[in-house]
């Protein structure tokens, strides 16, 4: 197996469906030519040609409808947005259209469409470059979501992705993409869609995070158990819709203490949604309320000011020792 990095395994992903699927092409601003903005679609013009790996204008409108276009016409497109602040121009193709082609015509046309963005913070980069805006989409009828934390998880994620007969919103922590590297199998697998991983067994409280938190709450749970002799179990969520609710009732009704980390500010964010179905579901299961960790609501800051506003290993172990404390 190789040693990759959460970038590396994007590129690998999409080179390994590309050469087994002849309709899998490629759009969006400067991935040909110059690799992506973070590189992930180095060396793919060469192998695959302007044809399916095409240098868009800088309109992402345009990208996606586009994109929207070729899918419902028997093309799999995988369009790239350079950073995940640049997705409202494009909202209106994803929500109006990309998302309800399947209902609007009962079922006679779908959009197998992939729409990758690098999302959060924690990289020291400039407005709009750093937002974590999952929540609008995991809202949308119509899209699935996707958030990997790891290299093995997002090459397999990314590929059933662009296999998938729907429209996949796929989130990519920016600030992994170079953080550590991982065995990653040579060739073709899948991770499939809703499917949560538990990222570490424990017994006395149940940690649910997603992408670019799972990292800062294995940190925290470990920590934890240090410290506090607590023994933690990591939930890493992977895709937010469709959920795996399964793998989370099983382990909330093990723990009966539950804390949901989010990078997003607090209000309206998904884990709002998590705490709703855990209360809905399993109340008499609780031995604490839920806790949850988030960003402030306020517009992500610029440089060092970013490590006050996203949610750090500290934080949760505070929320940890509130839950186990109650």
């Amino acid at each position: 197996m190789a040693q990759l990095t959460l970038v590396q395994a994007v590129n690998d992903g999409l080179r390994t469906a590309m050469r087994a699927d002849d309709r899998v092409v490629l759009l969006g601003e400067d991935i040909g030519v110059d690799g992506g903005v973070f590189r992930a679609t180095e060396g793919l013009l060469q192998e695959f040609g302007p044809d399916r790996v095409i240098d868009t204008p800088l309109a992402e409108s345009g990208i996606v409808g586009t994109a929207i276009g070729m899918a419902v016409y028997g093309l799999r497109p995988v369009a790239e947005i350079q950073f995940d602040g640049f997705l409202p121009p494009a909202f209106d193709q994803i929500v109006s259209h990309a998302a309800r082609i399947r209902w609007r015509s009962r079922g006679r046309f779908h959009v197998p469409l992939v729409i990758r963005a690098p999302y959060g913070g924690g990289i020291r980069a400039l407005e709009h470059h750093s937002e974590s805006p999952e929540a609008y989409y995991a809202h949308t009828p119509g899209l699935k979501v996707v958030i990997p934390s790891n290299p093995y998880d997002t090459k397999g994620l990314l590929i059933a992705s662009i296999r998938d007969p729907d429209p996949v919103i796929f989130f990519e922590p920016k600030r992994l993409y170079r953080a550590f590297r991982e065995e990653v199998p040579e060739g073709d697998y899948e991770v499939p869609l809703g499917k949560a991983r538990v990222a570490r067994d424990g017994s006395d409280l149940t940690l649910i995070a997603w992408g670019s938190m799972v990292p800062v709450a294995l940190q925290a749970a470990e920590e934890a158990e240090e410290r506090d002799g607590v023994s933690v179990e990591v939930i890493d969520l992977r895709t937010l819709v469709p959920l795996d609710w399964g793998t989370i009732a099983q382990s909330v009704e093990k723990t009966g203490r539950v804390v949901v980390v989010q990078e997003a500010p607090r209000t309206g964010g998904f884990a709002s949604e998590l705490i709703a179905l855990i209360n809905d579901k399993l109340l008499l299961y609780l031995e604490a309320p839920v806790q949850r960790v988030t960003a402030p609501d306020t517009v992500i800051p610029l440089g060092r000011m970013e490590d006050y506003y996203l949610p750090d290993a500290g934080r949760v172990l505070r929320a940890i020792r509130k839950a186990v404390t109650f």
